[in-house]
C-alpha cells in the first residue's frame, strides 16, 4: 500500500516519499519485538537516496545478505541464528516495497527471488526453533495453503491460539511484531498463513484474492483444531490492515473463534480505490461505461507514479481490465453480512488513519455482537495506519482485552 505523509507532532517523517516513510516506520516498529535493530534499520535508511527505488531495493538488499549470512555462521547458536534469518526474512520483504518501481524487465526478474529469499530466510529461523515452530499444510479446495504454527515450546501442550490474518500485501514475518511474539510471551500459539493473494499463493501459484473470507478462515480452523496441541475452545483471531475486513467477513460464517480483533476496521476496502476517482469517473463505473472509463485510465498510465501504484495494486486480485478490477473491489463491503458476526470484536481506531478513516467506527456501528473500539493516538507514538510506532502498546491492549474475553 501507499499513503501520503501524515505530519503529526509525534514523530517527524523518516523520508519525504510517502511509501518509504510508511515502510520505514513499519520497520522501526518491529525492532520493540526483535526484528532487526534500530540500529541497524537507521543504518540502512542511511544508505537510501529518498524517493529512489533503485536505491531501497539495493540497501535492503544488501542488509539481507548481511543478516542471512550471519545466520549461516550462527547455526550453533540457535538463538542468534533465529534472530538473524528472521531479520533478514524482513529486510528482503522491505526490499520487494520498491519492486514495482523499477523499470519493468527488472521488475519482472527480482520480484520472485526476491520473495523467495524472504521465504527462504523465514523457513531457516522455523528451522533454528528447535522444534517450538512448525510447518502446517492447510488443505484449500484442490490444493493447500502454507501455514506455520508457532508455539512457545515443542511439548505438544494444547493452548490458546492466535489465528492471524495478514493484509493485501504483508509478509508472513512481519507478523511477529504484529502479536505473534506477544502471543508466544504468554504462552499461547500463533497460527500464521497465507491466503488467496497473499505472498506465495500469488507469487508462486498466482491465486488471487477472494472476497469471501470464510472460505479460507473455515479450512484454516478446521486444519488446527484436529492438532493436539492446539486448544479447540480457545481459539482467538487477529485481522490487519485489509484483513480488517477479510476477518470480520469470515466471522459472519465461521463462529468457533472467541474473540478477535480487526487492525482497524474495514467496512469497505474500495474507498481506498475511490478516492482516486474524480466524480466523472465513479459515474462513469456506475454507469456501466466500460470502455469511456477503461480510456480514461489509460490516459493515466501514462503518469509512471500512477501506473505503478495501480499495478502494485490490481496484482494481488488478478483482474488487469481497470473496470472490471474497480467494479471487482466494490464487492469487498461488511454492510450485509456485519450483524451475523457473534464472536466479540475488538476494533483499532489509529488517529491519523491513511486508507479507511472513519471505517472503525463505522463498523462498531453496523455489529450487534459485543464490541470495543481502541484509540491509538500521536501523544502516544501510536497513530496511524496498524499503529507501526506502537506495536507493543497494540498488543498489549489487545492480548488484555482477549485474555478477559477467555475467562
Amino acid at each position: 500500500m501507499t499513503a501520503d505523509v501524515v505530519t503529526d507532532s509525534a514523530v517527524k517523517p523518516f523520508f519525504s516519499d510517502k511509501d518509504f516513510d510508511f515502510e520505514f516506520r513499519d520497520a522501526l516498529g518491529g525492532t520493540a519485538y526483535g526484528v532487526g535493530d534500530p540500529g541497524m534499520w537507521l543504518a540502512t535508511a542511511a544508505r537510501i537516496v529518498d524517493g529512489d527505488r533503485q536505491s531501497w531495493f539495493t540497501a535492503w538488499c544488501d542488509r539481507a545478505r548481511e543478516l542471512a549470512a550471519l545466520g549461516e555462521a550462527w547455526r550453533g547458536d540457535p538463538a542468534g541464528a533465529a534472530w538473524a534469518h528472521l531479520s533478514a526474512s524482513s529486510a528482503w520483504s522491505r526490499a520487494m516495497v520498491a519492486i514495482d518501481g523499477l523499470p519493468p524487465e527488472q521488475a519482472e526478474a527480482e520480484l520472485l527471488p526476491t520473495f523467495r529469499e524472504s521465504r527462504r530466510c523465514w523457513d531457516a529461523m522455523i528451522e533454528a526453533s528447535q522444534g517450538r515452530h512448525v510447518r502446517v499444510d492447510i488443505p484449500y479446495e484442490d490444493t493447500t495453503l502454507p501455514g506455520y504454527l508457532l508455539r512457545p515450546d515443542a511439548s505438544g501442550t494444547p493452548r490458546p491460539t492466535f489465528i492471524m490474518t495478514n493484509g493485501s500485501d504483508g509478509p508472513i514475518a512481519g507478523l511477529i511484531a504484529s502479536g505473534a511474539a506477544e502471543a508466544l510471551a504468554r504462552g499461547w500459539n500463533a497460527l500464521v498463513y497465507d491466503g488467496p493473494g497473499q505472498q506465495s499463493m500469488l507469487f508462486e501459484r498466482g491465486v488471487p484474492f477472494r472476497p469471501d473470507w470464510e472460505a479460507v478462515l473455515t479450512p484454516v480452523v478446521d486444519a488446527i483444531v484436529a492438532r493436539p496441541d492446539v486448544d479447540a475452545s480457545a481459539l482467538t483471531g487477529y485481522g490487519i490492515s485489509q484483513a480488517g475486513y477479510w476477518l470480520p467477513r469470515a466471522l459472519a460464517f465461521e463462529h468457533r473463534l472467541v474473540a478477535a480483533v480487526a487492525d482497524p476496521g474495514v467496512v469497505d476496502v474500495s474507498t481506498s480505490w475511490m478516492s482516486f476517482l474524480p466524480p466523472e469517473m465513479v459515474a462513469l463505473l456506475d454507469g456501466g461505461q466500460k470502455d469511456t472509463f477503461n480510456g480514461y485510465m489509460a490516459q493515466a498510465g501514462d503518469d509512471p507514479a500512477l501506473a505503478r501504484e495501480f499495478a502494485f495494486r490490481a496484482r494481488p486480485y488478478g483482474i488487469s481490465d481497470p473496470y472490471e478490477l474497480f467494479t471487482a473491489v466494490r464487492t469487498y463491503t461488511l454492510r450485509d453480512v456485519a450483524a451475523s458476526i457473534r464472536s466479540p470484536l475488538l476494533i483499532t481506531s489509529p488517529e491519523d488513519e491513511q486508507f479507511w478513516p472513519g471505517q472503525s467506527d463505522e463498523l462498531a456501528g453496523l455489529l450487534t455482537a459485543p464490541h470495543d473500539v481502541v484509540a491509538f493516538t500521536r501523544a502516544e507514538g501510536a497513530n496511524r495506519h496498524c499503529e507501526p510506532l506502537g506495536r507493543r502498546l497494540t498488543a498489549a491492549r489487545m492480548f488484555t482485552w482477549l485474555q478477559a474475553r477467555m475467562r
